[in-house]
C-alpha cells in the first residue's frame, strides 16, 4: 500500500520484485531498476482506474488518449548496494528535486522493505526528469496550477550524487 510520510514530504511506494529482475550475479540488473522506477513512478503519478487506491500525487492522465505525454528527457542512477531478491517490496521513496515550467525532477530512493525490522538499505538514489508535452505536437506543456498545487508539498531537496565530474 502506498503511504505517503509527512514528516519527510515523501512518497513511499511499494514494488515487487521479479526472479527476472535479477542477473546472473544474484542482484537486481541495472536495466531492471529503470523498470522499478518507472513502475514506482506511474503509480506515484498517473490517475488510478475505478477501484484502485493511489497516493495523492496521482493526478495525470494516463495514455495518449488524454493529450498529455509525460516524457523521459534524462535520468541517473548511484547504486550503494546490490539488491537482492526478497519477497517483501521494495519501498520506494519519491520526491520532487524541482517543478519547471513544464518539466519536474523526480527524485528516488530505493529502500529496503519497510515490513523488515531495522534499519532501512539504500540500495539505489536516483533522478529523473520529466517533461510534460502535447500528444499531438510533441510540444511541451506548462504544469497547471492544479498539478504544482498538488506537488508542492513534496519538494524537497534534489540529490547529489557521490560522483560528479
Amino acid at each position: 500500500m502506498t503511504d505517503v510520510s509527512a514528516e519527510t514530504g515523501r512518497l513511499h511506494i511499494p514494488i515487487a520484485l521479479r526472479w527476472g529482475d535479477l542477473d546472473a550475479f544474484n542482484h537486481v540488473n541495472n536495466a531492471a531498476m529503470l523498470k522499478l522506477l518507472e513502475e514506482a513512478r506511474v503509480r506515484a503519478f498517473w490517475r488510478p482506474a475505478a477501484g484502485e487506491t493511489a497516493p495523492p500525487t496521482a493526478i495525470l492522465d494516463s495514455g495518449i488518449h488524454s493529450g498529455v505525454l509525460t516524457l523521459v528527457a534524462r535520468q541517473e542512477i548511484e547504486y550503494t548496494a546490490p539488491v537482492p531478491y526478497q519477497r517483501h517490496p521494495l519501498d520506494i521513496q519519491m520526491w520532487f528535486g524541482s517543478l519547471g515550467g513544464s518539466s519536474i525532477e523526480v527524485c528516488y530512493e530505493v529502500c529496503s522493505p519497510r515490513e523488515i525490522a531495522g534499519d532501512q538499505t539504500v540500495y539505489a538514489r536516483a533522478t529523473t526528469i520529466v517533461v510534460k508535452a502535447d500528444a499531438a505536437s510533441g510540444r511541451p506543456l506548462k504544469l497547471s496550477e492544479h498539478e504544482r498545487a498538488t506537488w508542492e508539498p513534496f519538494v524537497g531537496p534534489p540529490i547529489v550524487y557521490a560522483r560528479r565530474r
